[in-house]
């Protein structure tokens, strides 16, 4: 098992999992994403939240039946695009548990995920989210989770980067997996409008870390 729960333990699993994530609009960075388990059944979704989202600065992740699970906000000022998550609706005075950063403002970066409270417990996301080709690594540096370019399985196409796998390890939560993913994806459109073409992590192999 990797890692405790953090969101909720119902997106916990034993196994490998394998979810399809479709982004809902592709005029502007962020505007919402369905997520599908391997069945097709509906597991997360993000309802559309307009071109000003980034003014806002802050995404709400839904189960399938529009329950609030987690709240991403944007931390101001933050020069390395600092995010906080939040269990379900964020309220006033409310603590986060979870932070998001990236590591430099200039260049290609890598982005750390500190956990509130535990100090100790941290992740690191290298790759090109971009590209849809990141993995999340936890502080003993294994793989617990993956994005990738999602490849049709009956003509073996890659798909266009509106449609991606998330691959999560057995005992990590795909709650708070896509709740990075949104994170991950507001920081990629933030950097566009800013003429930056996306975001760049740390480079990492194309061959599936998660698989080793």
């Amino acid at each position: 098992m990797t890692g405790g729960v953090v969101v909720d333990d119902g997106f916990v699993h034993e196994e490998e999992t394998h979810l399809t994530v479709f982004k809902t609009s592709l005029f502007f960075a962020g505007d919402g994403f369905t997520v599908y388990d391997c069945k097709g059944e509906l597991v997360f979704r993000v309802e559309s939240y307009g071109p000003d989202s980034r003014d806002r600065g802050e995404v709400v992740l839904m189960d399938a039946f529009g329950r609030c699970l987690l709240t991403a906000r944007r931390k101001r000022p933050s020069l390395h695009h600092r995010w906080e998550g939040f269990l379900g609706e964020k309220t006033e005075g409310q603590k986060p548990i979870f932070s998001v950063r990236r590591s430099s403002i200039i260049g290609r970066s890598s982005v750390t995920v500190e956990m509130c409270g535990n100090p100790g417990e941290e992740y690191q996301i290298d790759g090109s989210f971009a590209q849809r080709c990141c993995t999340i690594f936890n502080a003993g540096k294994e793989a617990v989770a993956e994005i990738r370019r999602k490849v049709d399985a009956s003509t073996n196409v890659v798909l266009g980067k509106d449609v991606f796998s998330l691959s999560l390890k057995p005992g990590f939560d795909g709650a708070f997996a896509m709740g990075l993913v949104l994170v991950l994806d507001q920081i990629n459109g933030d950097d566009y409008a800013n003429g930056d073409g996306g975001l760049e992590l740390d480079p990492t192999s194309e061959d599936s870390h998660l698989s080793s």
